[in-house]
């Protein structure tokens, strides 16, 4: 019998709301050249993604129990959740980079298209129920990741930034491709269920070539979220890039990185394990250890801020490395939390930043509290939130992978977490000490803030303080997506 070929129309419905961020990304790129004034550009943007987010809504629970495209793509709560951190990243994104990026004269239309297909790329990634659809998706995130970081093009530590970060997310691409095409030789499938099924018939848990597919494809996923011994990219890349491009890298990619990394390893390999789990926990550690102590000595704030974004990866990975669902229900919730603290914190240096006057230094923070008391404020805000401190959202995410971690059982893991989280509490507070309690050493010019600067800062912190006085309202949210 002949099988049916034709896709009719309908077919595409569950792919909509990443048609729907393509086509406003060709849009931009059109509208460039059409339109004098950007903001009309990062307007277009932001309706862009508002409209992905309206289609991902009214998507939601129709296609949940069955795959689409052959069972490749899926959209359930889990892929609906990231969806709203990305949706969320882009639109924050585009509002504290619009008057960054004129003043360093970079502010280009093909800027708002590639942050359009990098969201793309992790959109396709989280719904991926096939390991050649996630290649796909991871490939369109990192290629335009890649030429945002060197989009301000006469800056050569910007251009040294994206080689660094090209060839390093070359290697991992490689390790993934390894990894897949061995688990594809034994299993003979690229579908994650399928692969779960073949492990048990086949027999294959112990099969000394799956643990090195494994290992590859875990090593790959590690390039992507910074984690120890595979973040040497993210300081140089983070202190180069555009700021704007920092925040957008430092939570989306993670972000995008963790998703699929808990659903290969839940989905298709979780017959595995303890396995796996022996090879997370000490990269865990290492990472929570060096992003913690290195970070003591950096007096950049965003090379400060790319050793506590792997630190914080560290803690994200306990949540994985318990193997429950309650786990992974920690680590999605603390992913949306870090959202809101490390855009604000970004916010803040980008703010800082105007004609002849970079603010990245740590000593740019000296006295701050007396020229720009609500910059300041809202800075320990996110200060506080990053080192864990109630009534913050960044308390209530460490308390909750915390606490799934000794449910667990690995209680020695949170007692060396809870260690490092006290060591990393250091260098923040210390640039809340440098903006309340010294005198200021050099003039800070006025802030290059705007309206829509404003807004995201505002949204940011508000969040920040909502998630940590009534923690229950995310947390159920991220229960529900994940759980059903």
């Amino acid at each position: 019998m002949e099988m049916e070929t034709t896709i009719s129309l309908l077919d595409i419905r569950p792919f909509v709301p990443e048609l729907t961020m393509i086509c406003t990304g060709l849009i931009l790129l059109l509208l460039d050249l059409i339109v004098r004034k950007k903001e009309v550009v990062a307007a277009v943007g932001i309706a862009g993604a508002l409209v992905a987010l309206y289609g991902t809504c009214k998507l939601y629970g129709v296609y949940e129990s069955q795959g689409v495209f052959a069972g490749m793509f899926v959209l359930d709560g889990y892929a609906n959740f990231f969806k709203l951190i990305f949706y969320l990243n882009v639109i924050l994104t585009i509002c504290i980079s619009f008057k960054y990026m004129a003043i360093e004269k970079a502010s280009y239309g093909e800027y708002y298209a590639l942050l359009m297909f990098a969201t793309t790329g992790m959109m396709i990634m989280v719904s991926a129920a096939d390991l050649i659809v996630l290649y796909l998706g991871l490939e369109l995130m990192a290629l335009s990741t890649y030429i945002l970081v060197g989009i301000t093009r006469k800056q050569q530590r910007s251009n040294e930034a994206a080689l660094k970060y090209f060839f390093l997310g070359a290697f991992s691409s490689a390790f993934l491709l390894y990894g897949i095409s061995l688990t594809y030789g034994l299993t003979g499938t690229t579908n994650l269920r399928e692969i779960a099924v073949a492990l048990q018939t086949l027999n294959l848990n112990g099969s000394p070539i799956m643990y090195l597919g494994l290992i590859f494809m875990i090593v790959a996923f590690g390039f992507k979220i910074a984690l120890v011994p595979f973040h040497m990219w993210a300081p140089d890349v983070y202190e180069g890039a555009p700021t704007s491009i920092t925040a957008f890298m430092s939570v989306g990619p993670k972000a995008a990185g963790f998703a699929v990394l808990g659903r290969v390893l839940f989905d298709a390999f979780a017959g595995m394990q303890a396995q796996w789990a022996s090879i997370l926990i000490p990269v865990a550690v290492l990472t929570m250890a060096a992003g913690s102590i290195i970070a003591l000595a950096q007096t950049n704030i965003k090379r400060m801020l790319a050793y506590s974004s792997i630190a914080h990866a560290g803690y994200m990975l306990l949540g994985i490395i318990t193997g429950t669902d309650g786990g992974l229900t920690s680590t999605v919730n603390y992913l949306a939390i870090y959202l809101f603290m490390n855009i604000g914190a970004f916010a803040i240096v980008i703010m800082l930043r105007s004609e002849g006057f970079r603010g990245e230094n740590i000593d740019d923070y000296m006295g701050l509290s007396k020229s720009h008391p609500v910059a300041s404020a809202l800075m320990l805000v996110f200060m506080f939130s990053l080192a864990g401190i109630p009534p913050t959202a960044g308390f209530i995410g460490k308390f909750y992978v915390f606490m799934e971690v000794v449910k667990a059982g690995y209680v020695y893991l949170a007692i060396i977490a809870v260690v490092f989280s006290a060591i990393s509490a250091f260098f923040y507070l210390r640039v809340v000490m440098y903006m309340y309690m010294k005198d200021p050493v050099k003039e800070v010019p006025g802030l290059t803030g705007s309206p829509s600067m404003s807004i995201a800062l505002a949204f940011t912190a508000v969040m920040i303080l909502i998630i940590g006085i009534f923690p229950s309202y995310l947390l159920n949210l991220v229960r529900h997506s994940i759980l059903g």
